[in-house]
């Protein structure tokens, strides 16, 4: 049997860190994974859209997880997105992930190109081959990379015994229910993460045995809480409660000109003292008129904190 318990719990999706120059800067990304690690996080997602991989070379990729790696410790779970445009490029990553020794690999489905699933597939499975001795993270987010996964889809990917979990992004969460439930037939152990950052407690609820988001990492502590409450039998109305303050953090983080993930950083900055740089063009960065809604979100965040954790 597999050993699912590293996997349950939350998971921050890994943000960018540049430096001045708008080069991946070691120091503050060693500096982001030893903050997230006195939070109490159980791992970090590192590359994924919230890292900005599709505007990063390999040689980029690779830097950043190097850093976090170094900094863990072995003390998180650490997943890797290793996607690519091209299969040699995801083979590559894939390599390099299993070489430092992370948890999983992941993937979301090739993207611009219309493929037919047969081709999805083989290029999901070729980045496994490419890690032969780590698990793999299918991702599953339909609504930005154009593909969603289709059970005979995910029947096909269940063929391939290291492939041990879904990141789910997909709004309904029903969706959750039917991975979990395919995944774990004939007594496989499966892992199902919760995508959408909005919907936490919904997707515990329905089974999820975690999650992983992008807006974790700039307030862990109300979405360990919500963890915590759903999967430990605690109040579920105060749960709802908290996710009720983390979604209408969310909108506000949403509300500037600058990209969301440029606000996210600013805030920390408030808040933390972090300074994890901007973020890469053709993302937008901030303006000066963002500056009231960053010490808008820095105050709903401090707020929330202190009434519910």
């Amino acid at each position: 049997m597999k050993d699912i318990t590293k996997y349950q719990g939350i998971i921050p999706a890994f943000y960018a860190c540049y430096d001045e120059q708008g080069e991946v800067s070691p120091e503050r990304t060693q500096a982001l994974t030893r903050h997230l690690m006195k939070k109490g996080v159980k791992g970090v997602y590192v590359g994924g859209s919230s890292g900005e991989c599709i505007y990063q070379s390999v040689a980029d990729r690779k830097l950043v997880l190097e850093n976090v790696v170094e900094a863990a410790e072995g003390k998180l779970t650490i997943i890797a997105h290793v996607g690519c445009n091209s299969t040699r490029d995801s083979v590559e990553l894939a390599k390099h992930a299993e070489s430092l020794g992370v948890d999983a690999i992941a993937s979301i489905p090739p993207i611009y190109f219309k493929l037919p699933e047969y081709a999805i597939a083989a290029y999901w499975n070729d980045m496994s081959a490419a890690a032969p001795n780590t698990d793999f993270v299918i991702y599953n987010i339909p609504q930005l990379a154009g593909v969603a996964l289709t059970m005979p889809l995910f029947w096909e990917m269940l063929k391939n015994p290291k492939v041990a979990a879904v990141k789910n992004s997909s709004m309904p969460v029903q969706d959750i229910q039917m991975f979990k439930d395919e995944g774990t037939r004939n007594g496989r152990e499966f892992v199902v993460f919760n995508g959408p950052d909005e919907q936490l407690v919904s997707g515990l609820v329905m089974g999820a045995d975690g999650g992983i988001g992008g807006t974790y990492a700039v307030m862990p502590e109300l979405i360990l809480k919500i963890f915590d409450l759903v999967k430990q039998g605690g109040d579920i109305n105060v749960a709802r409660q908290i996710q009720y303050d983390v979604d209408n953090i969310i909108y506000a983080l949403c509300s500037t000109k600058g990209n969301m993930y440029a606000t996210i950083k600013a805030v920390m900055k408030l808040r933390e003292g972090l300074d994890l740089g901007g973020v890469r063009k053709p993302l937008y960065d901030l303006v000066p008129e963002d500056m009231p809604i960053l010490e808008q979100c820095a105050k709903m965040i401090d707020e929330a904190v202190a009434k519910w954790c």
